[in-house]
């Protein structure tokens, strides 16, 4: 396993991240067991969770099979979606931070969370308020660093800017949506993290399945997320993802690899990217994933690749800068 320094911190993490999302829901305790396992196995020492993920049972499982390696990996955690039906159990205010993460410590059974994650931006609470939150988090032990999911560019921006005026503990990585078909990240996230020596750890590299060789233009499995998950409908619905995906399996086919191994390795080759998060409910999904580091991905394949989907155009829309058609730089 080939480890990777996150951000600026001096803290190394392995080229891959478990995602427990199914951890107590799609995967019960004894194959999320299996799959905590394999990953050490393999030398995955960084374990992505949060307060949501099926009601706090994924931390409390991932809490106990990591209590007898507990200095030897991360544990995240995360908070800002409801957790319970009152009316400040949800968002990131110092009132709700500071509860979700004395739960989160409870249920994962430690002392810290290793790396703590806003899993959104709060329109309605001050940035500022927020980030004083999590500093009084870290000077109390009870994270050691803060980062960001689901934020865009702007937006984390300004938690860097909180940050550095109120001299207090910076965001250390982002954790955004990236894969084939979901691209967004490279017009701004991406820029911005290697500008600020941020790491980015993004999810999904799968599409939720969609990248798996499951999908195509006229294929669905009978069982999955875009089958019987109403988010991930809308979230890869749109025909032309299903036709992406087609054309994908048909080019790992001709690789003669597996449809997610490439995908996931198509993502941890990006510069700016210092480790995919996987996700799987079994094993059986689990091994083809770690597949990836087996990979040896150049720039002509995965220009290849990306010649698959829609390049997003740049944050300005001037296509032209792209080319030999335009003003000039520096």
């Amino acid at each position: 396993m080939e480890y990777r320094f996150l951000g600026r911190t001096g803290v190394r993490v392995s080229r891959l991240v478990l995602g427990t999302m199914a951890f107590g829901g799609a995967a019960d305790e004894a194959e999320s067991r299996r799959i905590f396992e394999r990953c050490r196995d393999a030398g995955i020492n960084l374990f992505d969770c949060a307060d949501v993920y099926n009601e706090g049972r994924a931390e409390e499982l991932l809490g106990r099979f990591a209590a007898g390696c507990r200095d030897q990996v991360l544990l995240t955690s995360k908070a800002y979606f409801p957790t319970d039906r009152g009316p400040n159990d949800v968002g990131s205010s110092r009132f709700h931070l500071v509860r979700a993460v004395e739960a989160s410590l409870r249920r994962l059974g430690t002392d810290r969370i290793d790396i703590f994650f806003l899993h959104r931006y709060d329109e309605r609470t001050s940035i500022d308020e927020s980030w004083r939150a999590l500093d009084d988090l870290v000077r109390q032990g009870k994270i050691l660093y803060p980062a960001v999911s689901n934020f865009s560019a702007w937006q984390t921006m300004k938690a860097l800017e909180s940050a550095a005026v109120g001299r207090l503990a910076p965001p250390v990585c982002v954790q955004p949506m990236y894969n084939l078909v979901k691209r967004q990240a490279e017009v701004e996230i991406f820029p911005m993290a290697e500008s600020e020596q941020l790491a980015v750890l993004p999810y999904s590299p799968l599409g939720g399945g969609l990248l798996s060789g499951k999908y195509g233009a006229s294929r669905k499995p009978a069982k999955g997320r875009l089958v019987e998950n109403k988010m991930y409908q809308v979230r890869y619905g749109d025909p032309s993802n299903f036709q992406i995906a087609e054309r994908f399996s048909a080019l790992a086919a001709e690789l003669d690899v597996h449809p997610a191994a490439l995908a996931i390795a198509w993502v941890a080759t990006h510069p700016a990217v210092t480790a995919p998060i996987l996700g799987a409910r079994s094993l059986e999904q689990l091994e083809p994933c770690l597949g990836a580091l087996e990979i040896e991905l150049d720039d002509a394949l995965r220009e290849r690749i990306s010649a698959l989907a829609p390049t997003p155009p740049p944050a300005t829309d001037r296509n032209e800068e792209a080319s030999a058609h335009n003003y000039g730089s520096r």
